[in-house]
């Protein structure tokens, strides 16, 4: 084998090669999502271009941000099994997957059915009105 540069091999040297690819469908927040058999939940999104997945409780985005599921900050649910890291969970055909909105998940109190306003954040000012 010859090397291209320190410690590199040329590519037809290679000897690792990819094998055929097998599309896969997801679905994400109930629209369906294209990957390949392999990829991680987290690539399967990045390769739509979606960057961020959830919010923290002050609403900035979070996604993929280590990579080797120490941060967690790409949280999401897959299957109705919630805090999952999709950049270590591999995406099977048909799987599940809910975003995380910090924000609407965790001011909203649990008796408040889902779309209704916190009262912690309905009123910028912090009053409770009039």
């Amino acid at each position: 084998m010859r090397a291209t540069g320190p410690h590199r091999l040329a590519p037809s040297d290679d000897p690792v090669e990819p094998g055929a690819t097998t599309a896969i469908t997801v679905h994400v927040d109930g629209l369906p999502v294209s990957g390949l058999a392999g990829q991680t939940i987290a690539g399967v999104l990045l390769s739509t271009g979606r960057a961020s997945w959830r919010t923290t409780r002050r609403g900035r985005p979070r996604g993929v941000f280590c990579g080797i599921g120490v941060c967690y900050d790409c949280l999401l649910t897959v299957n109705g099994l919630s805090d999952v890291r999709a950049c270590q969970r591999r995406a099977a055909d048909g799987d599940v997957i809910t975003t995380k909105d910090e924000i609407s998940s965790m001011t909203r109190p649990a008796c408040l059915p889902a779309g209704t306003p916190s009262p912690r954040t309905s009123a910028p000012d912090g009053g409770g009105g009039a």
